[in-house]
């Protein structure tokens, strides 16, 4: 294990903040930069937790939970806190098989895991930690590292249903990180459940960060089915209000979205939503976007109440 690299996501989640961890950081309460401590920390959006790992890293944290209504996720960071090693065990095999295949063989040996994956939900016990949850977060990495864009989407149905992706040497079980990922975890609480139910763990002088799923730009840009139905512009409502409710408890809150303004300069969806916060836009890449032209920079929101 490389002690000099802090832990990093171990999955490839749309909107992740690897890029924007500079500004995050720059945004925190000057009572928390200055001390170096971190009473509480509370991520109901955990996604892929880069925030959290940056700050794990720089800051000493009392209690965390880490949340998210994606059941899989959740199953996913459980298994990298609780069995590091029979994860990477299983990680080991499946990249081994994979990488000596040549491309056809590759695509169908992927999507023979897809299948299994999506069959496996059907009957699978989420309550209760057995070997089928290692070997259910082996194949949610190993799709995420194999799949189009690393992205994670799910049907109606709950269905995985991301196509084969075409990368030549895909890192599908990187050990090291997998070590360092279930170090910095520990003694992390990791609850699966709506964000509203994060109101639990919160106290005044809390660290409380928002990452929901985006808000589309376009028609063309929805890829907010993290999980089983969309994070419409009705739980953006909803979240601006539980938002300001927890303002009242004194707890030091941060939210990142998408910058309307930057495809629509009349759309004052955010504007409208948090006015009376601190609204800042700072510069972001993203690379979500299908068509490789409407990838590049682009503002996006951090809103503060402090």
């Amino acid at each position: 294990m490389d002690k000099g690299m802090p832990a990093k996501p171990f999955l490839k989640w749309a909107g992740g903040k690897t890029q924007l961890l500079g500004d995050l950081a720059l945004g925190l309460p000057k009572e928390i930069k200055e001390s170096g401590i971190i009473n509480t920390y509370v991520e109901p959006f955990v996604g892929g937790g880069a925030f959290f790992f940056h700050l794990q890293d720089i800051f000493e944290i009392g209690n965390v939970y880490l949340m998210d209504i994606n059941k899989d996720l959740i199953l996913g960071y459980k298994v990298v806190q609780r069995e590091p090693e029979g994860l990477i065990f299983n990680l080991g095999q499946l990249e081994d098989e994979y990488l000596k295949l040549d491309a056809p063989a590759r695509k169908d040996f992927y999507y023979q895991i897809r299948q299994r994956y999506n069959q496996q939900m059907h009957a699978f016990n989420y309550q209760s930690f057995g070997w089928d949850w290692i070997l259910r977060a082996s194949y949610l990495i190993f799709l995420n590292k194999t799949c189009f864009n690393g992205l994670f989407r799910q049907n109606k149905k709950g269905e995985f249903n991301v196509p084969h992706g075409r990368y030549k040497h895909p890192t599908i079980c990187d050990a090291p990180n997998i070590l360092k990922v279930s170090k910095a975890l520990t003694g992390v609480n990791l609850i699966c459940a709506d964000f509203l139910d994060s109101e639990a763990y919160i106290q005044a002088e809390s660290l409380v960060y928002f990452d929901p799923p985006y808000r589309p730009l376009t028609e063309t840009a929805k890829f907010t089915r993290y999980a089983q139905g969309d994070f419409t512009d009705e739980d953006q409502i909803r979240l601006a209000e539980y938002f300001g409710k927890l303002d009242k408890k004194n707890a030091f809150l941060m939210l990142s979205n998408s910058d309307p303004k930057a495809n629509n300069p009349n759309d004052d969806f955010f504007d409208h939503l948090y006015r009376g916060f601190c609204i800042e836009r700072v510069v972001a890449r993203r690379n979500i976007n299908c068509d490789a032209d409407k990838r590049g920079e682009i503002t996006e929101l951090l809103i503060r109440n402090y």
